[in-house]
């Protein structure tokens, strides 16, 4: 005869209900209750190592890249090559130049700031004309009526022509407009200026770099 396993033992209740010790009741949520184990912290405060040190990198890249893109953009010692038709038909060619302070400004016409610098330029560049000072204007990424139209109402004199194909724009590797470079007398660049200049005492001490 097979021997049953001995069952736990009912007490009988006043009612006459069976009840179940409370001893023997099983501790349905006792892995809920139980706490966060070492080692589970561990690979938690790993992940979250990673990911910090995943975002770091992407930070520095950012970092890099924007601070190789500033300098690539920006043309510096020797003056690039520049050679170009003015408006008006005459041919402009930098190494013919040599001996002068050169400023090549970069403009357009449907550029804001550059109305800003438009007239101090033209008066000092009157200014300065026959004392070893030679200003040039590179018209960026425009329309030939609109570019005529803003010489016109700036009476802007000092040689100016269009930057066709934007390659002296390349070459000088400018960031926007306007832009302005300073060329010593012996061809290289000493000074940039990105955005409107400011005021005439700006100009004349960017100007005084570059005297002969």
């Amino acid at each position: 005869m097979r021997n049953w396993p001995a069952m736990t033992e009912l007490t009988e209740s006043e009612g006459g209900t069976a009840e179940i010790p409370e001893s023997e009741t099983p501790p349905e949520s006792s892995k809920e209750l139980q706490p966060e184990t070492p080692a589970r912290r561990a690979v938690y405060y790993w992940r979250l190592l990673f990911l910090g040190a995943i975002l770091a990198f992407i930070v520095l890249l950012a970092v890099r890249l924007w601070q190789t893109n500033v300098q690539e953009q920006r043309a510096a010692g020797e003056a690039p090559e520049l050679r170009f038709t003015t408006f008006d038909g005459a041919v402009v060619d930098l190494d013919e130049l040599r001996g002068k302070g050169v400023v090549i400004n970069f403009w357009a016409s449907w550029c804001t700031p550059c109305r800003d610098e438009a007239d101090l330029l033209e008066q000092t560049w009157r200014r300065e004309k026959g004392k070893g000072i030679v200003f040039l204007g590179l018209d960026y990424l425009d329309q030939e009526p609109a570019a005529l139209a803003y010489l016109a109402e700036f009476d802007i004199t000092y040689p100016n022509g269009p930057d066709l194909r934007s390659q002296a724009a390349r070459r000088y590797r400018i960031q926007g407009v306007p832009e302005t470079f300073f060329v010593s007398p012996e061809g290289r660049i000493v000074e940039t200026v990105v955005g409107p200049i400011a005021s005439q005492q700006e100009l004349d001490d960017l100007l005084d770099r570059i005297r002969p």
